[in-house]
């Protein structure tokens, strides 16, 4: 009898290692999974050739998508519009090159700055990058970035954290002397996003992402959201996170660990001594 719960307990216990092992594995696979869900993650656009002129205002903005390029040549003074979506879950990074006019005679020190809006044109903070530079009298181009935090499904109203939807990038000259205004230049803007998984994830979604006119339908009766940008693949449910993945794990775990402990304290069973019947 001894013999035989020695044996069960080891068939338990390595039952036991297996199951933890398995649920590790579930668990480091987490991301590689979601990775491969194309409603959790934005597929970047195409990184051919992208648009080569910008909007001068919110509501002309150029559409990018994530991981195009959109070039434009203006002067100096002037404010170039691009917008691109962001959808839940995803760190954006915006980036953009000045290249400056070569060979001008006298020309003064400049400051650039882009700044990055959401739908509702609220001005999104950068975590970190450069987002206004100096450029020098004899610099050829200034590189800006911003960094922004990662894309929340919902907040509260008072909040000003980033929600799906559009966001528009801003880049101007914020310091030049009137001398040097209306000098040309080329700009180049660029972005792209990481995804964050379910570690930013919130209970709550919006009933539709910040896109202006979304809710707004042609003669044709297809939305004009594509106009404004949105993401080729359509945007997330937002029902889909690696947190399912650590739930259904961990209760897997709990139960197998339930059967582990019911095996160890169940006892040796009826002794042999005691009479059938008793």
């Amino acid at each position: 009898m001894v013999t035989t719960t020695s044996r069960r307990t080891r068939g338990a216990r390595r039952a036991f290692a297996g199951a933890l092992l398995a649920g590790l594995t579930l668990f480091t696979s987490a991301g590689a999974a979601v990775a491969d869900d194309p409603s959790a993650s934005a597929s970047p656009g195409d990184e051919g050739s992208g648009p080569t002129e910008a909007g001068t205002t919110f509501r002309t903005a150029t559409a990018l998508q994530q991981g195009q390029a959109g070039t434009a040549q203006a002067s100096a003074g002037d404010y170039l519009y691009w917008v691109f979506p962001a959808d839940t879950g995803q760190r954006p990074t915006v980036k953009a090159t000045v290249k400056l006019p070569e060979g001008e005679a006298k020309r003064s020190a400049s400051t650039w700055q882009i700044d990055v809006y959401d739908g509702l044109r609220r001005r999104q903070a950068c975590q970190y990058g450069h987002q206004t530079r100096k450029a020098a009298p004899d610099a050829s181009a200034v590189e800006l970035s911003c960094v922004l935090r990662t894309v929340r499904s919902w907040s509260e109203p008072w909040a000003n954290d980033p929600l799906p939807g559009s966001y528009y990038v801003r880049l101007t000259v914020v310091n030049l002397p009137a001398d040097d205004l209306g000098l040309p230049f080329e700009a180049e803007v660029r972005a792209d996003s990481v995804d964050q998984g379910g570690a930013h994830h919130v209970d709550g979604a919006l009933a539709e992402p910040l896109v202006p006119g979304i809710s707004v339908t042609g003669a044709s009766g297809t939305s004009q959201a594509r106009a404004a940008g949105e993401p080729e693949d359509g945007w997330a449910s937002g029902w889909w996170t690696t947190r399912w993945l650590w739930t259904v794990g961990g209760g897997v775990l709990a139960a197998l660990a339930a059967v582990f402990g019911y095996s160890l304290t169940r006892g040796r069973g009826r002794p042999a001594h005691v009479p059938h019947g008793v």
